[in-house]
């Protein structure tokens, strides 16, 4: 069943009604950064895949469980969280070659359109701005479902990926290999994994 009440039929056909339990799921709600994951994956001279994520950020969702038109979605990233698991390398992607942290701290998204695509499918389109470039983005994202935790907190899950090529926003650093090819690859894989709080 989806979030905006794209509830599938046993033969598969899709009810135009809202349902009512997810209706009721509209409204404000705050990422949770202990339990949400902003991550990327970019491919490292030619042959593997180095991962990372964003440990400092803030965002808001704006839900409405009856018309998706009207959802909406922030997110504040803080640069200099940026963890690849290696000290040397995140102090590179820190540097003027890659992010330019102490010139450009922040990297926002705002959303500015949100479709539901039908069962727990869902796109949202936005802004992304990196070293003062604004592009639009689409992110295609999973309703995971609604829960109230131990601690009475109600919450909706997300997933959601992305690619986009990193040159786009000015981050054009490189090497050449010996062999052919280049050292960090233009695309970059984006990966998101949220959980949010209603707020009271």
């Amino acid at each position: 069943m989806g979030l905006f009440g794209r509830k599938d039929n046993d033969n598969g056909t899709t009810d135009s009604a809202v349902s009512p339990d997810l209706a009721a799921l509209t409204g404000e709600y705050t990422i949770d950064p202990a339990h949400t994951t902003i991550g990327f994956v970019a491919r490292h001279a030619m042959v593997t895949n180095v991962k990372g994520s964003f440990k400092d950020f803030t965002g808001t969702l704006q839900l409405d469980g009856s018309d998706p038109s009207r959802s909406t979605a922030t997110l504040d990233v803080v640069m200099d969280s940026i963890d690849t698991g290696n000290a040397d390398r995140d102090g590179h992607l820190k540097s003027a070659d890659f992010f330019k942290t102490d010139e450009f701290p922040t990297m926002t998204f705002r959303s500015t359109k949100a479709e539901a695509l039908g069962g727990d499918d869902y796109r949202i389109t936005g802004d992304l701005s990196i070293l003062g470039t604004t592009r639009p983005i689409t992110i295609d994202l999973e309703f995971n479902g609604a829960a109230k935790d131990p601690f009475g907190n109600e919450r909706v899950g997300f997933e959601g990926r992305t690619e986009i090529l990193r040159s786009e926003w000015g981050l054009t650093w490189n090497a050449g290999l010996e062999t052919g090819g280049v050292l960090v690859s233009d695309k970059i894989k984006l990966n998101f994994d949220i959980s949010a709080i209603r707020k009271a």
